[in-house]
């Protein structure tokens, strides 16, 4: 059985202090992704079954590379797995330097576990090859295992990447850069801008500058280094607006929200639930009902929770869901439709 979990935490819009490099990025400087196909070998009878034709074609091109000839139809192992190979290139990665890469089955193959990835070029966007990879593959705690034992099609090989060719980026003889926010916001914008300026104030030039919700340009001081001006921006602290927002992943039934973003009166339906977002002050009261901290009231007996106007919040309706017996299906589907009718105004996130 699947365990589901909901989370409250502080994503609420609130002020907070932030340092530049948590919440923007240079403009530039990020990951390339890189991709290959190739061979899992030294499998135990696990790998793809004669249906998987491309892969017996490919241990037959592979053999001829060796000088040994041999036709697709005469091969019979089942050691061996098709898989596509998949890695990140960070920036300013050098030549010789290791990086870790997935591999992920594309055949039939019932498990990786055990198998050994023979060189793989990995190529780039622009089809040129930027790294090999080859090691032994891991398959310890990966998305890719299934819940049916031993059938684990995807793994990784720590460190099994080598760069064979670096991506070109001059960043020390510029003198112009861009910051990118991760989340666009004109007051976070501004009050990045602000702030790096205030940093800077004994500067003869303005050094940020925001040119929309997301971008901050800046303009480096003639007696720092690009690299010494963007050592001192990343440290400088912001007073950042964080945007309410509630996660969802309904796969496994995980909510994470802010304790307290506010839901607007509504009445809502859901199966047997009913839920009463008031606008009095005053909770029912009887017998079989019962009161949280003065905040909720739970009829049990009529599945029907009531807020009142002071604490009308997603941590108490949550909470007095689960204490009603509502499965992590339907709390999602209650938090969908109060967005759907304006009843939350945080954004709502499925992953």
């Amino acid at each position: 059985m699947k365990k589901y979990l909901i989370f409250l935490s502080l994503i609420s819009e609130l002020i907070y202090s932030a340092k530049i490099n948590e919440i923007a990025e240079v403009v530039g400087v990020r990951d390339n992704q890189l991709i290959g196909y190739g061979l899992v070998v030294g499998l135990r009878g696990t790998g793809d079954s004669s249906s998987a034709f491309y892969t017996y074609q490919s241990i037959s091109n592979m053999l001829q590379l060796m000088n040994i000839k041999i036709e697709p139809s005469a091969i019979k192992s089942k050691n061996v797995a098709s898989v596509m190979v998949t890695a990140k290139l960070p920036s300013f990665t050098r030549q010789g330097d290791k990086i870790s890469v997935t591999v992920s089955s594309i055949g039939d193959a019932k498990s990786l576990e055990g198998g050994t990835l023979i060189m793989t070029p990995l190529k780039g966007v622009d089809g040129t090859i930027y790294a090999l990879a080859q090691g032994g593959v891991s398959v310890g705690g990966l998305p890719g295992q299934s819940e049916v034992e031993n059938h684990i099609t995807a793994g990784t090989v720590p460190n099994g990447g080598t760069v064979e060719r670096e991506l070109p980026y001059d960043l020390y003889s510029q003198d112009n850069i861009k910051l990118s926010l991760k989340e666009p916001s004109f007051a976070n914008a501004i009050s990045s801008e602000k702030s790096i300026n205030e940093s800077f104030k004994n500067s003869k030039i303005i050094v940020a500058t925001a040119v929309d919700s997301k971008t901050i340009s800046l303009k480096k001081p003639a007696d720092l280094s690009m690299i010494q001006f963007l050592a001192q921006i990343e440290n400088i602290d912001i007073n950042f607006k964080a945007k309410s927002k509630i996660v969802i992943n309904e796969r496994t039934g995980t909510i994470v929200s802010g304790v307290d973003i506010e839901v607007s009166p509504v009445m809502i339906t859901q199966g047997k639930i009913t839920i009463k977002i008031g606008s009095s002050d005053k909770l029912p009261k009887g017998e079989n009902i019962q009161t949280l901290e003065n905040e909720v009231s739970i009829d049990e007996d009529n599945n029907k929770i009531t807020t009142n106007s002071k604490n009308n919040n997603i941590a108490n309706i949550t909470r007095s869901l689960k204490k009603l017996g509502a499965t992590p299906g339907d709390i999602i589907s209650i938090l969908q439709a109060m967005k759907q009718a304006g009843a939350i105004q945080a954004d709502i996130e499925l992953i």
